[in-house]
């Protein structure tokens, strides 16, 4: 990451030079000042460290041909074209051909140092995220697959690697899209099984008067359309792993029969009196309380504490903020592989957006606004191009509300604990509340 991102001034004017130097030098801009285009092109390459302004006329090779010449060397440094009165033709035409933007002379001063605090911050990003993808190539294994520098995912890292040589059955708790498959992925491959079959089962897909035969196989004419033997998933992962995905919605009946898989470790196939013995991990998932709902009788106790033997939490994407950047660089860097798109630069705006949004679908909905900021096709809040700037008494209060949505989770709507663990007092959290038209009761669990 270069440490002083500057401008790169080019002006053949040695007065408007001079002028537009000091105006961005006194906006605290580091400048560097050219008379020509080739001697601008002399110090341009493709990890300049900065932003280009440049007149649009100048002597010798003019402005559009050096930024014809800097989009083949690099296309992803901002370019801004200054252009007299009356050049809004060369203006249109310098936008086509790829520059960040335009601005008239005489240009007033505070516009000058908007545009080129733009560029810079933009030109900042580029750089923020190419450190990123690095970091992303540079790290093996787990830390590929889960992404993240917060200290929750980095627990959650370390008990997977502490739990893959062991063995035991596991329990995986986490939200919608908050990557349960990953992690019961690196179990499987940072384990002694990794060569073994991996087997994925989504217990809420598959229709009732299915399962038992999606799990235990069966033989021949076990039932009607039984034309042949059929070994079942759970015999099929033996040596491996077996992933059951929103275990609880488990049909009853099927939980007895998994129960004593789990017990003994041998399974019968529909139609079949005799036992295979199986040796495998069994990995279940779930974004319920399963506790809960064995107290009430909806899911087997007896199966919960079978599948229970260690519990992993994946903690919500809202409550490790800090690890987005790094996950959207990786999603936008697959997502342009996989449409065979140019990787985009995320702008300022975009990325504080993203930072302040409360992801309820997770790391899958991050995914989703990766694809579509790649195709172009970005929805309200994340569309880019659509959001002004804001200032800092909006993006406090941006902090703010995100702070008490979070107390309230934590206290499952109760405002008065949210008001106590935020330190205010009970009547501004209400005051607040309504300023964001937010609602205690919109936070309790269901």
């Amino acid at each position: 990451m270069p440490p002083n991102l500057h401008v790169l001034l080019v002006e053949d004017d040695p007065a408007v030079r001079f002028a537009n130097a000091q105006t961005l030098k006194l906006a605290g801009l580091e400048v560097d000042a050219c008379a020509s285009a080739e001697a601008a092109l002399e110090k341009l390459h493709p990890l300049f460290p900065g932003v280009l302004l440049v007149d649009v006329r100048l002597p010798g090779m003019d402005g559009l041909a050096l930024l014809d010449r800097v989009q083949r060397v690099e296309p992803a440094l901002p370019v801004i074209i200054i252009t007299g009165h009356g050049d809004v033709a060369m203006a249109v035409q310098a936008m086509r051909a790829g520059a960040y933007d335009f601005l008239e002379k005489p240009t007033p001063s505070d516009l000058l140092v908007a545009t080129a605090t733009r560029a810079l911050d933009k030109r900042r990003l580029t750089f923020e995220m190419a450190d990123l993808r690095r970091q992303l190539q540079q790290k093996d294994g787990i830390e590929r697959i889960l992404i993240g520098k917060s200290a929750g995912l980095a627990g959650l890292r370390r008990d997977i690697l502490q739990l893959a040589e062991a063995g035991p059955d596991v329990l995986i708790h986490g939200e919608t899209g908050s990557g349960k498959e990953l992690v019961a992925r690196c179990l499987h491959e940072a384990s002694p099984a990794r060569d073994k079959p991996f087997v994925a089962i989504n217990c809420g897909a598959i229709p009732e008067s299915m399962f038992e035969s999606e799990l235990f196989g069966h033989e021949r004419g076990a039932f009607t359309g039984a034309q042949m033997q059929r070994i079942g998933k759970i015999e099929y992962a033996s040596g491996g792993t077996l992933f059951l995905d929103e275990v609880e919605s488990m049909p009853m009946a099927m939980q007895v029969k998994l129960l004593r898989v789990l017990q003994f470790r041998q399974v019968e196939r529909l139609g079949s009196n005799k036992s295979v013995p199986v040796t495998l991990r069994v990995v279940a998932a779930t974004k319920v309380d399963l506790d809960a709902l064995s107290r009430e009788q909806k899911f087997r106790s007896d199966l919960y504490f079978r599948l229970n033997v260690v519990a992993l939490e994946i903690p919500p994407l809202r409550d490790r903020r800090e690890d987005i950047p790094l996950i959207f660089a990786h999603q936008v860097a697959q997502a342009a592989l996989r449409y065979g798109r140019e990787t985009p630069a995320v702008g300022e705006s975009l990325m504080r957006e993203l930072m302040t949004h409360d992801w309820p679908g997770n790391v899958r909905e991050l995914a989703n606004v990766a694809d579509r900021f790649v195709l172009g096709v970005l929805p309200g809040r994340f569309r880019e191009a659509t959001m002004a700037r804001r200032g800092l008494t909006e993006l406090v209060a941006d902090f703010e509300r995100g702070l008490i949505v979070e107390a309230l989770r934590h206290h499952q709507g109760n405002v008065a604990a949210a008001a106590d663990a935020l330190a205010i007092p009970k009547k501004t959290l209400y005051d607040k509340l309504k300023r964001y038209d937010l609602a205690g009761e919109d936070y309790r669990a269901p």
